[in-house]
């Protein structure tokens, strides 16, 4: 048996439990994780809150998407993108359906080894975030000497872009509240604060121009902005303001219907993204970790919208 975080209605945080429920022995080509760290993210949130339906029959929820833990069994030909998986191999899970759990069975093409640098919390926190920033970063087409504007900066996802964005060659004009900004500029970027005169502001930090832009906040300001500074609107892209986003003519990402869900390279993120931690071109920032059982606690205070870094559940 295994504990494991349910949404046992539609609604908010309120509806979140913990039960005990059978895990599997794996099958063909899959893998039992004994969990140590969970990613939260703003997606399981939807999830649960009725954005994409309210059927009863789906009820209760299991939640979540990315895990990190150490592999306690196997089923025949386990093996994920980086080769064999075997027990006893520290690994990140993504995607991992029902990941809210103190054990979970997997499909071992979704498992890759752990940085031996990185600890549970962080591995926990990593793959969501991370494969979006990369997926935002290719369609937007960030590469070597180009200026992006990343709205939200010090999110999770942004903190991500951020770094990454610097590791590519690109100047970083990264907007966020002024509590954040040492921490922006520490990872490589301008750090600029959002609200009004914003376009202004980041005229005067790039005089020479912005290339692309990114909306990771959802507000419209954000779209607004980027459509105003950047002259190719097929270089600007949100994953948060779907419908400004389409009115606007920008690129939507994410599991919004109608928007690119990148698939493919958010799957191929995976090991850009191990290996860029490895090569120490990225770090997971941790705004706060939780109990497993307190995981509507780890919601409010995702729901919150000002976390700098990624929350992560601990079975």
């Amino acid at each position: 048996m295994s504990d494991v975080v349910v949404a046992g209605a539609y609604g908010g945080p309120e509806v979140l439990s913990v039960i005990d429920e059978a895990v599997a022995e794996p099958g063909p080509g899959q893998v039992r994780i004994a969990v140590r760290a969970a990613g939260v993210n703003p997606f399981d949130q939807k999830v649960y809150s009725g954005v994409f339906g309210t059927d009863p029959a789906n009820l209760p929820l299991r939640l979540g998407a990315e895990a990190a833990g150490v592999v306690i069994a196997v089923g025949a030909q386990a093996s994920g993108p980086a080769g064999p998986v075997e027990v006893g191999d520290e690994v990140i899970a993504y995607r991992a359906s029902g990941a809210y759990a103190a054990e979970l069975v997997v499909p071992a093409s979704s498992v890759v080894p752990k940085p031996a640098g990185l600890s549970w919390e962080e591995a926990g926190g990593l793959m969501a975030a991370g494969a979006t920033a990369v997926h935002v970063l290719e369609a937007i087409g960030v590469g070597k000497d180009d200026a992006v504007l990343i709205h939200g900066a010090a999110g999770g996802v942004g903190l991500m872009a951020v770094q990454l964005a610097v590791a590519r060659g690109a100047t970083v004009l990264a907007t966020a509240s002024p509590a954040k900004h040492d921490l922006l500029r520490d990872l490589g970027a301008i750090p600029i604060a959002y609200g009004p005169g914003l376009a202004d502001r980041v005229r005067a930090a790039a005089p020479e121009g912005v290339h692309a832009a990114a909306d990771l906040v959802g507000t419209d300001e954000a779209v607004d902005v980027s459509v105003e500074l950047v002259a190719d609107r097929s270089r600007i892209a949100t994953i948060a303001g779907f419908a400004r986003g389409a009115q606007a003519g920008i690129k939507l990402l994410g599991g919004s219907p109608g928007a690119d869900p990148g698939t493919d390279v958010r799957a191929a993120a995976r090991l850009q993204l191990t290996e860029a931690v490895e090569a120490g071109r990225l770090r997971v920032l941790i705004a706060g970790s939780y109990p497993l059982r307190e995981a509507a606690a780890a919601h409010r205070q995702i729901m919150t919208g000002h976390t700098s870094g990624k929350i992560v559940l601990l079975p």
